[in-house]
């Protein structure tokens, strides 16, 4: 296996979907937003950049991100550290919109392709946050959402699932208060050992 830096500087320069890209919506270009390093000890899982990543090229900078730091207890330096936080999503590029304005689901090239090696890359790794269904359904093979976050002691200490921290989830989050109560203090206290 080649070193974590050749690792990222490849992951970069993927053009895998290129031309999947091209037909969408959006038209665009891929454009990979890498947030990974070996001494981060807490790993974000979602699921693929929107269309403020990709012109950032920083993950969830955005609505969702500010919910999902939140629920952390973290700021914004300490959410953006690569030394202590990793953000790998299941798909590294922005995968444009469909016909209706929603964004489309993560290449599931993607996660074929890079996901194992960089996984091996990252053995330092002490949490994973696996936010939303496309993660814990690649990490746990979870068929529903609800029913994996609603089992979160199922995988604790190491994986704590998630919802989306999208404003789509927020009557999701109504109808489960035990989120708030339960879930969001017991993560908040492992961020807090981590870090």
């Amino acid at each position: 296996m080649h070193t974590f830096t050749d690792h990222i500087r490849n992951i970069r320069a993927c053009r895998l979907c290129a031309e999947r890209f091209a037909v969408t919506k959006t038209a665009h270009r891929p454009r990979p937003v890498v947030w990974l390093s070996q001494t981060a000890r807490i790993m974000v899982v979602g699921q693929a950049p929107g269309a403020r990543v990709h012109a950032s090229g920083r993950p969830f900078t955005d609505a969702s991100g500010d919910r999902l730091r939140q629920w952390m207890g973290v700021d914004s330096a300490t959410f953006y550290d690569q030394d202590k936080v990793a953000i790998f999503p299941m798909a590294f590029c922005f995968p444009g919109y469909d016909a209706k304005g929603s964004d489309l689901p993560p290449p599931k090239i993607c996660a074929d392709h890079w996901r194992a090696d960089t996984l091996a890359l990252m053995p330092q790794v002490r949490l994973t946050l696996l936010v939303g269904g496309y993660a814990q359904k690649w990490h746990l093979g979870a068929k529903s959402m609800s029913e994996t976050v609603a089992n979160w002691q199922k995988y604790d200490p190491y994986i704590i699932p998630l919802p989306h921290p999208s404003w789509r989830n927020t009557s999701w989050l109504k109808k489960n208060p035990w989120f708030e109560t339960d879930l969001i203090p017991h993560l908040r206290h492992r961020v807090t050992e981590l870090l």
